[in-house]
């Protein structure tokens, strides 16, 4: 007889291993297509909206400031850098997101808008998560140190805007 003829099974007894581990493979199974399903966007015409980023991210890592250098030079967002205004420069996070940055050494925290990119690759490599502006130094107390250990915490993701026209400084 070869080894690959046909030979019956012997019926499933209820309770065999063979029973639970046939009916455990079903139900994963099925519970994976169905969570499948879920992520799919409804069919009928019209896209599902894609679900927003929950805000709450958290980062640690240090912050620097600038200020002087740039002082009314265009920001990624199209507008007027100012030094004495509260902002914050990150290379990833979508413009327009609201940030609270924690200094970590003496427990003070700002709100602030992520309004340009940054820090630099440079910056970046030596552990900088985050360029603040020089009035939101001042009131995280590091003005004088020029960077600290910091906490950035997402409360509300922005929108990208694209670099265009509508962008630019009015006339």
């Amino acid at each position: 007889m070869s080894a690959f003829a046909f030979r019956p099974m012997r019926p499933l007894a209820i309770g065999s291993a063979r029973w639970v581990l046939l009916l455990t493979g079903f139900i994963l199974l099925t519970v994976a297509a169905v969570s499948l399903a879920a992520g799919k966007p409804a069919s009928g015409g019209a896209e599902a909206a894609a679900p927003a980023k929950p805000p709450g991210q958290t980062r640690f890592g240090l912050a620097s400031y600038y200020g002087k250098g740039l002082q009314g030079k265009k920001t990624a967002d199209g507008e007027r850098f100012d030094k004495n205004e509260i902002s914050a420069a990150h290379p990833t996070y979508p413009l327009g997101t609201r940030l609270r940055v924690t200094n970590l050494r003496n427990g003070r925290s700002v709100n602030l808008r992520v309004n340009d990119r940054g820090p630099t690759k440079p910056n970046r490599d030596k552990g900088v998560i985050i360029d603040l502006s020089e009035q939101a130094a001042h009131e995280l107390g590091f003005a004088r140190q020029g960077r600290t250990r910091v906490k950035t915490e997402v409360l509300e993701w922005g929108e990208e805007k694209p670099k265009s026209a509508a962008a630019a400084e009015p006339a």
